[in-house]
């Protein structure tokens, strides 16, 4: 079969978008693999099928599908491109502002600004609240400590346990990995330097960043995050965190907003920022995340379409 796609990307972190409002299309693993083949089709690092809600408050479900065929719950660089998508072919008015996405992971409100061409130009999502108990993300590894955390605006406040800087072995030693389910499952470990070591962009994940997705203390496996934290930020400006991602399915990628929003709390839990705002420099740009004292993470960052065209299947 013949199909219109739709080449977008946020941050680096690249898609092809397929229209499936008619619900009538279903790619085979080899077929998603072909389109995602960055030799012999389109190249990306994921496929996203535009489908019909069942919610009668979502503008439309994003169907994510990662290169190797796997289904993914959530994709925080997706859901904004989705945003884009929606918001500059009309589906959703541009002067509405904001709406909301349906997703595997559930609902996901989304406020867009746009640009004088009426297209989007930037979105903020509620990418909803993190877990952090070992069932939830999940993995056998045992709780270390608890997160309190409020589950709505004057909510109680409860304790969840919490997997915090358990250690793993690596091939850089034994690294410490905070656990934590942004509707996908992460785990992120830091690296502790100064910004002239730069340890982050010289770091060689392309072997031990796929191990570690696989490691069997993640049932489910697990997208691995390598971070620096570069300012611990104030309660006047935000903390600085240099970030690299290796996802399930995918492997490295220029940039992971679900990853970049695990991080962030990580950091928080872990006591290396000063407040819960951080500009975070991915390879493929730079997105803000704030946690709020709500428990909701915000995720505010670009998103761009490169090129359409039609491709055979």
């Amino acid at each position: 079969m013949k199909v219109f796609f739709t080449k977008m990307h946020g941050a680096g972190n690249d898609f092809v978008f397929i229209d499936d409002l008619s619900h009538e299309i279903e790619l085979t693993t080899q077929q998603v693999r072909f389109l995602c083949d960055r030799h012999f089709g389109i190249g990306a690092d994921g496929v996203i099928l535009v489908r019909p809600s069942a919610r009668a408050d979502c503008a439309a479900y994003m169907y994510y599908i990662n290169d190797d065929g796997s289904l993914a719950e959530m994709c925080g660089n997706g859901v904004r491109c989705f945003a884009k998508y929606l918001v500059d072919k009309g589906f959703v008015a541009a002067s509405e502002g904001r709406f909301v996405a349906d997703t595997l992971a559930g609902e996901r409100p989304i406020s867009f600004v746009v640009d004088d061409q009426g297209l989007l130009r930037e979105a903020t999502v509620d990418m909803g609240e993190p877990a952090f108990a070992p069932e939830r993300i999940p993995t056998t590894l045992a709780p270390t400590s608890a997160v309190t955390r409020a589950t709505s605006p004057g909510g109680e406040a409860l304790e969840e346990p919490a997997v915090v800087e358990a250690a793993l072995d690596t091939p850089w030693g034994q690294q410490a990995f905070t656990c934590v389910n942004m509707g996908n499952p992460h785990a992120v470990t830091f690296f502790e330097g100064t910004t002239e070591e730069d340890l982050i962009t010289t770091l060689d994940i392309s072997k031990a960043g796929p191990a570690l997705v696989q490691h069997e203390a993640f049932t489910q496996q697990a997208n691995i995050e390598f971070a620096q934290v570069l300012h611990t930020g104030s309660a006047d400006e935000p903390a600085e965190i240099r970030l690299r991602v290796c996802e399930r399915g995918v492997g490295e990628t220029l940039a992971c907003g679900t990853g970049t929003c695990a991080t962030v709390v990580a950091a928080v839990v872990t006591g290396r920022i000063a407040t819960r705002k951080a500009l975070v420099h991915l390879p493929g740009g730079d997105l803000s995340i704030e946690w709020l004292a709500n428990n909701h993470v915000m995720m505010t960052g670009p998103a761009a379409t490169v090129y359409e065209g039609t491709i055979q299947l």
